[in-house]
């Protein structure tokens, strides 16, 4: 007996209730075709300025993916198992991505139930046809079937690219990076396809590793003298005009707390002098860190670029990990975050300014409707972020609305990102995400609290306006 070809749902991730999700059904519909606005993110721009090919199975779908490799670490396979490279040059690891690949698929079932599942199904049935689900008597033959796929030119990255009908798609680049592979884009006419997004980080600690290599950098690129405090502000500040000219949108900040609070100028120059003489306490950088906080608002009213703040993740949590495989390899954890007094001192001096806009984004539900849907619902400047890392599943996304709604409306929040360096996966994100709004307009349409033309359009505007209103340039 012959099986039946592996297919998809075409109501998944819609309501159960069979009212709802014929309203759903007809709501997904009008947003479906709609074009991607990719606004924060991990692509590597040069893979597109190079149109380059993704190999194979493992290097397109397993290796760049943390959430695919976490659970499969979690069952107890190394990152090394799974093709992810150690720091030492010298040290094993997989390099047989058929074998990596087989891994995964003998373990497909410990997806069932997360947002990895849903994302995979869609990449291999709706981009690549695949019609048998991965397994252990499967893999191979899977595997197969997309290396062929991937050896032809429609699946190159700039194939994929307008197939996936990307609009705008953001990268998150260093201070000091040179944004050569941007400008080669821009030359070719993609300039307002794929921008660049200033992300600091790295120069605002003072008490991470690394800090004063970065700042280094930043000023060899800048060509500023970054001796002392005064002479970094300005460095930033030209790198940031530096990425407006390259058609930058945004800036982006992983910081640990939302605190903003702004120093005395003659301790901001203290803690950086310190600094660069040898290492300064945690309690110094975290300060240090707020306090850039508060001077990026103020640069963001001179620049215009777009200020995303998300805070509230324990970075790198496993220390061997982190040694043994770098940055992003160490497991990030989500920790509780305070909003309401953290933001206060830059919301006070800038919130109501018509040139500062700010999105906030959190792994922290619980202050969804405590702190954050009131804080957008007031402050003209601010607009919350979708529900990300952790909270960009079904569960995570139909929260968010519940939470946020009722207080901040609609309008008040900045659309959906998808935050990956997982290409293949963006349209699966963003399609998730649309189908998990449907669901949640479709109620508000049973209940007659919305006319299905109003539905609608919020629909739209949610899947493609917002995000590119929130994102645009002043």
């Amino acid at each position: 007996m012959t099986s039946r070809p592996w297919t998809l749902h075409p109501d998944r991730a819609l309501p159960a209730e069979p009212a709802q999700r014929s309203i759903a059904r007809e709501l997904y519909q009008a947003t479906a075709a709609l074009p991607i606005v990719s606004m924060h993110g991990h692509i590597d721009a040069g893979a597109i300025a190079r149109n380059d090919s993704f190999g194979d199975p493992a290097e397109l779908f397993i290796i760049p993916d943390h959430y695919l490799v976490r659970m499969l670490v979690s069952q107890g396979f190394s990152n090394s198992d799974l093709g992810v490279r150690p720091r030492d040059p010298a040290a094993p690891f997989e390099t047989d991505h058929r074998l990596i690949w087989r891994r995964f698929a003998e373990n497909w079932k410990l997806y069932r139930g997360t947002p990895t599942r849903y994302w995979m199904e869609h990449e291999l049935v709706e981009i690549f046809g695949i019609t048998e689900e991965p397994s252990a008597a499967t893999a191979d033959v899977i595997y197969d079937e997309l290396t062929e796929a991937l050896a032809k030119p429609e699946f190159r990255i700039r194939g994929l690219f307008d197939r996936f009908n990307i609009e705008v798609l953001s990268t998150t680049d260093a201070p000091d990076a040179d944004l050569a592979d941007h400008a080669a884009l821009a030359a070719e006419g993609w300039g307002e396809r794929v921008v660049p997004t200033f992300r600091p980080d790295a120069v605002f600690y003072p008490d991470r590793a690394g800090w004063r290599a970065a700042v280094d950098r930043l000023s060899a690129r800048s060509g500023v003298d970054v001796g002392d405090y005064a002479g970094f502000l300005e460095a930033v500040q030209q790198r940031r005009f530096a990425f407006v000219a390259a058609g930058a949108r945004a800036t982006d900040h992983g910081h640990l707390t939302a605190n903003t609070t702004p120093l005395d100028r003659a301790e901001a120059e203290r803690i950086f002098a310190a600094a660069l003489n040898g290492p300064v306490d945690a309690a110094s950088g975290e300060a240090f860190a707020g306090n850039m906080l508060f001077e990026s608002a103020r640069m963001t009213v001179d620049d215009g670029l777009v200020m995303q703040l998300h805070p509230g993740v324990l970075r790198d949590h496993a220390a061997s990990v982190h040694e043994t495989y770098g940055p992003d390899n160490g497991f990030d954890i989500p920790v509780a975050v305070e909003y309401a007094r953290a933001l206060q001192p830059l919301l006070n001096a800038f919130g109501h300014d018509p040139r500062f806009r700010i999105i906030l984004f959190t792994i922290d539900e619980t202050v969804y409707s405590r702190e954050l849907a009131p804080i957008a619902g007031a402050y003209p400047a601010v607009k919350l972020g979708a529900p990300w890392w952790f909270l960009d599943s079904p569960g995570g996304m139909a929260r968010f609305r519940e939470l946020v709604t009722e207080t901040a409306g609609f309008y008040n929040t900045s659309g959906f990102v998808d935050d990956t360096r997982a290409f293949a996966s963006i349209p699966a994100r963003h399609d998730l995400s649309r189908r998990i709004d449907a669901g949640y307009l479709s109620k508000l349409v049973a209940e007659h609290r919305l006319t299905l033309d109003e539905a609608t359009e919020t629909a739209v505007d949610l899947a493609y306006h917002l995000p590119l209103a929130s994102y645009a340039r002043r």
